[in-house]
């Protein structure tokens, strides 16, 4: 019997910053070892640009994703959701673990603003791989 590897749902609003940088540096230091999504409770039109540069300084092609919502179906699935400003329109189900990132919105900033939210999500997603028994690689 194989056992089921970690999940985690990353969520912000508008899926276009926060979530999408805590995805890229997730499944970057998880690989294969844990499961991850991200989604809004608004979806934007597309991936914060400086979110995108600043993930590209450190190695991390998240170009290719786009803002979508959230599912009831992704939430169910996920161990951990992790919420990072959507407040009230956080997904809420019992018996899920909840932790609430407080991240200043990266929306409407330039790279090097973005840069200490990148820095201070990646910190966070390491802790969080290493409470879930996740090696980084």
């Amino acid at each position: 019997m194989t056992e089921a590897l970690p999940a985690v749902l990353f969520v912000c609003v508008h899926n276009a910053g926060r979530s999408q940088m805590a995805l890229g540096f997730f499944r970057h230091l998880a690989g294969d070892r844990a499961v991850g999504w991200s989604g809004g409770s608004e979806p934007g039109a597309e991936v914060n640009p400086a979110a995108v540069e600043a993930m590209r300084e450190r190695g991390i092609d998240i170009s290719g994703e786009h803002p979508k919502r959230w599912t009831d179906d992704a939430v169910r699935a996920a161990d951990v959701v992790v919420s990072m400003g959507c407040g009230d329109a956080c997904p809420v189900f019992p018996g899920k673990r909840y932790v609430d990132w407080e991240l200043d919105d990266p929306a409407g900033k330039g790279v090097a603003e973005v840069r200490p939210v990148r820095d201070e999500i990646e910190r966070r997603v390491r802790g969080l791989l290493a409470e879930l028994g996740v090696p980084v690689r």
